[in-house]
């Protein structure tokens, strides 16, 4: 089976500790790496993760507060000289972020063995701004102290399965088979229609990951990744310190689940935890009240969504 996985790499918020990392992600979709957001260290992560530099094409980063990028020029550079010979690595973000980062690598690392690309997100976005043959990556707006964007990572619709017996019985020709898995009826040269659901059985289902990184408790953002399979969402602190949460832009573990329950995803991961935290059962305990299915994000975690 095509493999769709979500490698967490960073799960801290905006000062390192012993237990986090500043946010780091890698999604594997069928061999092909993108990460999102790329806080400091993502590069020896990787390593330690055993991703692979040369499957790395994309990163998409979420804002330009310095736990979610600072770590970009130690990775393109780490690519640069061991990583990556050839091919393309593109920049999801804001424009402020190509002029910042053209900069630093035109300084450190003006010659690279791959191409480095820009695609600019307008504050705001709320559309696809990346897609491929199976796969799109749409951008939607959260709320936070300087422009900040989620990326929701959705699967195309798969084709339906052919019923070998059924399409030899009927002489189906080889140039109808695409038509026939997209869903179409076969039409026999006598003008005899053959109903798709004769020939084919449902396409598999098709799986989406949503990523909300520093943002405010909102409703807005819960219809943005309404009915996805995961959904990782921010959860900075507990609701004790909500008035801190909300004085700095950040969620907390309940209201993540809020979020979760409003959308009506699967499944929800906390992260971006605070530091003034020894442990996070206390954000567990408060999702888990709301939003049962909760999974705590820690460096190391792989996920599975098919």
């Amino acid at each position: 089976m095509a493999r769709f996985q979500v490698n967490y790499l960073g799960c801290g918020s905006a000062t390192p500790t012993l237990r986090h990392l500043p946010s780091c992600q890698v999604v594997d979709f069928r061999d092909n790496l993108m990460m999102i957001d790329c806080g400091e260290g993502a590069q020896l992560s990787m390593r330690r993760a055993r991703l692979k530099y040369s499957r790395l094409s994309h990163i998409f980063l979420s804002h330009l507060h310095g736990d979610h990028c600072l770590g970009l020029p130690g990775l393109l550079s780490t690519l640069a000289l061991t990583g990556k010979d050839g091919g393309t690595i593109t920049i999801h973000t804001f424009k402020e972020g190509e002029m910042i980062f053209r900069r630093i690598m035109d300084f450190f690392c003006r010659d690279t063995p791959f191409d480095i690309r820009y695609n600019i997100i307008a504050p705001g976005t709320d559309d696809v701004i990346w897609e491929s043959d199976s796969l799109e990556v749409k951008a939607f707006p959260l709320i936070h102290r300087v422009p900040t964007t989620g990326f929701v990572f959705r699967e195309k619709p798969k084709l339906r399965h052919i019923i070998g017996d059924a399409v030899a019985f009927h002489e189906v020709p080889v140039r109808e088979m695409k038509a026939i898995k997209e869903g179409a009826d076969f039409v026999k040269p006598d003008g005899t229609v053959i109903a798709n659901n004769r020939l084919t059985t449902d396409a598999d289902p098709s799986v989406s990951y949503a990523y909300c990184s520093d943002t405010i408790f909102s409703e807005r953002v819960a219809r943005a990744v309404e009915g996805v399979d995961v959904l990782y969402h921010e959860a900075t602190y507990l609701e004790r310190e909500r008035d801190k949460a909300h004085a700095r832009f950040h969620s907390t573990a309940a209201e993540a689940a809020r979020v979760a329950q409003l959308a009506g995803v699967k499944r929800l991961v906390l992260g971006h935890f605070s530091k003034q935290y020894t442990d996070e059962a206390g954000h567990l305990a408060e999702a888990h009240a709301i939003f049962p299915d909760t999974l705590i994000s820690h460096e190391g975690l792989k996920l599975d969504l098919l």
